[in-house]
């Protein structure tokens, strides 16, 4: 091992010099590994929404193209960053190899762990993929990751299976903020309610909100919708689409007793979904912006072009206690877990 460097892998950023690992167009992804870096035998990837959307979308729905275009982004990259929509994703896998001056850490070979850091600045090397499962951006490989010395991880539960905890750890940013910023007596509108995030989102948000609160989730199809409404996962659902915010913020509004909402929560995967998330908020309500499809821009701007003076906040994927939070729910809640578990495994 050679002596130990920046602690948040700046040794690694090839283009352009002075940035951190996440913003580099190219990382070093030798798997010789640092004094202060852990090496993971990777298991699955799993790929955030929005990239593996565009991903699809690209490739035309066709699983061969979508597996070359990864195995693209990675060479060109040292990492799998979406080059379109700039986000990453998460991995599981093993303990093969810890750092020198790692070593007081609570790990040992062998250990299985969830990192909880972007794939878009994590070095990958992926010698073969496995298995591409299409309807729930998962991908099973043969690689090696490197996780720096900043890196958060989460040791996999032993009271779940690894695919469950995948999944619920991939988007655990989300219902951790969702605890934070949710009181009782809000009114709480969630976009994109019928994914892995969205629902984790409404299960939290209806425990914080009370019995004076009110959870309206938006969905698309009908089966989401009855899912959502069959397991009490909030109070009313609307069926919308995010990119026409008219229609969604009225029938929004019109479950919400004719108010704005104090929380709006967007947690879908596709673009233009910015001011259906702001119109229905009232002035000085937060608006939450989880999804890797979201414009500063569109959002900043458009706020500003229809007078709203709104809080937003960009999602953070990493909050405080958030792999507690998210797998805690999977342990209250049965039939959030269930769901998991026919969908997502």
């Amino acid at each position: 091992m050679e002596k130990k460097l920046c602690k948040y892998g700046t040794n690694r950023v090839i283009e352009p010099k002075g940035v951190l690992p996440q913003a580099a167009l190219r990382i070093d992804n030798n798997m010789d590994i640092y004094a202060n870096e852990i090496l993971i035998d990777v298991i699955s990837l799993n790929i955030d929404s929005a990239s593996f959307t565009q991903l699809k979308t690209e490739a035309g729905g066709d699983e061969q193209k979508v597996g070359a275009k990864i195995m693209e982004i990675v060479s060109e990259r040292g990492k799998m960053q979406n080059p379109v929509t700039g986000s990453g994703g998460m991995l599981i896998g093993k303990i093969a190899k810890i750092g020198e001056s790692l070593s007081g850490r609570d790990l040992k070979v062998g250990d299985k762990i969830a990192t909880l850091v972007s794939l878009s600045l994590t070095p990958l090397k992926i010698n073969k993929i496995n298995a591409i499962q299409m309807n729930i951006d998962r991908v099973d490989v043969d690689a090696q990751a490197i996780l720096f010395e900043s890196g958060i991880y989460a040791k996999l539960p032993e009271d779940m299976t690894q695919a469950l905890a995948l999944a619920a750890l991939d988007v655990a940013g989300a219902p951790a903020q969702t605890a934070k910023l949710v009181k009782p007596g809000d009114s709480v509108l969630i976009l994109g309610a019928g994914g892995k995030s969205g629902m984790m989102c409404c299960y939290e948000a209806m425990k914080r909100v009370g019995p004076t609160g009110n959870v309206v989730a938006m969905c698309r199809s009908d089966a989401d919708k009855e899912k959502l409404l069959g397991n009490k996962l909030c109070h009313h659902v609307i069926q919308s689409d995010v990119t026409t915010a008219i229609d969604l913020m009225e029938k929004a509004i019109a479950v919400n007793n004719g108010c704005e909402f104090d929380i709006s929560i967007n947690c879908v995967n596709v673009q233009n979904s910015e001011m259906a998330s702001i119109l229905p908020v009232r002035d000085g309500g937060i608006v939450y912006f989880f999804s890797m499809a979201v414009s500063f821009t569109k959002a900043a701007l458009g706020a500003e072009g229809i007078g709203k003076d709104v809080n937003m906040i960009i999602g953070n994927g990493y909050s405080k206690g958030h792999a507690e939070i998210t797998l805690a729910q999977l342990r209250e809640s049965p039939e959030l877990r269930k769901i998991f578990e026919e969908r997502y495994i």
